[in-house]
This record gives structure tokens, C-alpha cells and sequence, in this order.
């Protein structure tokens, strides 16, 4: 599979289930309405985890614009695959987002509240301030990228060691740990902002929102929507620097 196809298949299943559950906890009549906060941090760390074992073997699993531009920057990834790997995720998350809206068809028109839709593709602050909620998703992206390669250190040892190490960590244990991470970060970090921490998660279902013949959907928030673009970026950079500045 080319590795562009992979990210934005990734990244639509990410979306998918994790955009779905947040739809099966807010929506009216579901199954799962007001199933709650832990609901939605277990969905998407599940989401995360099962997308990165579908696709890592062919594109790296990045499903996140901040991931790769992180990884370039200390010399992780080529820079010249970074505009193809963000379009990629960008058209993915769209996608997904997309299929969300089908797979709940039934449930827009019933559920009144404008703010229950858009949660369904975006995330918003809880508290209308731009300044706190930046800092907030460069803080859980920064995590999410230190943490990230920090599993995916090589052990020392002899080569065949570190290879063996390398491709077991990364191809079977390392996708569970990223879904647990994304676990913890939504936690004990996603209550402000509900964690977008990736670009591609955000912008990408908020087109959708924007496009899609949602009843009743109100405004699809473009004021807010640079937050969970850029800060993702800062964040993930500063994350990627500070692991290579402590030689982890």
C-alpha cells in the first residue's frame, strides 16, 4: 500500500470510532447517550490504537500533521513527505468524519442542541479563552509526542538485539501504549479543550461539519479553529525537542 493511502485510510478510522463514540455518548437516542467523560477517553484511545496497528507497518501510523512535522524536525522523517502525509490525514479525517455523520443519520434531527453536533466532529473549550486552551493542547501534544518516542527507543545492546527489541515494541506493543497514552492525556488533560491534540482530528471533521446537510447544526466555530491547529504544532515540535535536547 502506498504510504500515503495508508495515512489517510488510518486516519479515517481513527476518526470513525473515535468521532463515533463521542456521537454515541452526546447524540439523542443512542444506545450510549450520556454514557460519559470515560466513555470518550476509552473510545478514542481504542480509536488511536487500533489505527496505528492497521497502518504502521506501511506509513509509520503518524494520523496527526503535528506528529510529522515533529518528527522532521529532529531528523526523524523526511521533510519532503510532510505535505503529502498532512494532506493525506487531512482527506482522512474528513472522510471519517463523513461516515460518522452516516452511521448516525437517524440521531441529528432528534438531538436539539447545536453544541451535541459539533462535538460529534470538533473540539471547543469548555471555557471561552483562547489564550489557556492553547497552552493547554500544546502542553497534551507535547506529552504525546515525547511519550511517543520515548517507546520507541531502541534498548542497547548488540544490533540483532535492538532489532529484535525495535520490532516487537514497535509493531505489537507500541500501538497499545500510544492508545494508552492518548488514554491519560484525555484524562487528566482533555477536560479544558477535549484534547484535539492533531490538526488533522480538528480541521478536518470541522470542514466535514461545515459541508455536510446536518439539521439543525448551527456554526461550524471557525473562530476558534486555529487553536487546535497550531497549538498542536508548537506543542509537538517542542515535545520532539526537548526529548532529543535530554539525549533520551
Amino acid at each position: 500500500m502506498n504510504p500515503y493511502l495508508a495515512e489517510g485510510a488510518g486516519t479515517a478510522l481513527l476518526i470513525l470510532l473515535g468521532n463515533g463514540v463521542v456521537a454515541n455518548m452526546v447524540l439523542t437516542k443512542t444506545k450510549g447517550n450520556s454514557g460519559g467523560w470515560i466513555c470518550i477517553a476509552a473510545g478514542w484511545a481504542f480509536a488511536v490504537a487500533l489505527a496505528v496497528y492497521a497502518v504502521a507497518r506501511v506509513s509509520g501510523a503518524h494520523l496527526n500533521p503535528a506528529v510529522s512535522v515533529a518528527l522532521a524536525s529532529i531528523g526523524g522523517f523526511e521533510w519532503s513527505l510532510v505535505p503529502g502525509y498532512i494532506a493525506a490525514q487531512m482527506a482522512g479525517a474528513f472522510v471519517g468524519a463523513v461516515l460518522v455523520f452516516l452511521a448516525y443519520f437517524a440521531h441529528w434531527a432528534p438531538t436539539a442542541d447545536a453544541g451535541a453536533k459539533l462535538a460529534c466532529f470538533s473540539t471547543g473549550p469548555a471555557v471561552r479563552a483562547f489564550g489557556p486552551a492553547f497552552v493547554t493542547e500544546a502542553i497534551g501534544t507535547a506529552v504525546l509526542v515525547f511519550a511517543v518516542l520515548a517507546f520507541g527507543r531502541v534498548a542497547s545492546g548488540a544490533a540483532a538485539e535492538q532489532a529484535a527489541w525495535a520490532a516487537t515494541v514497535n509493531l505489537w506493543f507500541g500501538p497499545a501504549l500510544v492508545g494508552l497514552l492518548v488514554f491519560s492525556i484525555g484524562l487528566s488533560l482533555g477536560g479544558p479543550t477535549g484534547y484535539a491534540i492533531n490538526p488533522a482530528r480538528d480541521l478536518g471533521p470541522r470542514l466535514a461539519h461545515a459541508v455536510l446537510p446536518i439539521p439543525g447544526k448551527g456554526d461550524s466555530d471557525w473562530g476558534y479553529a486555529w487553536v487546535p491547529v497550531v497549538a498542536p504544532i508548537v506543542g509537538g515540535v517542542a515535545g520532539a525537542q526537548v526529548f532529543k535536547l535530554l539525549g533520551l
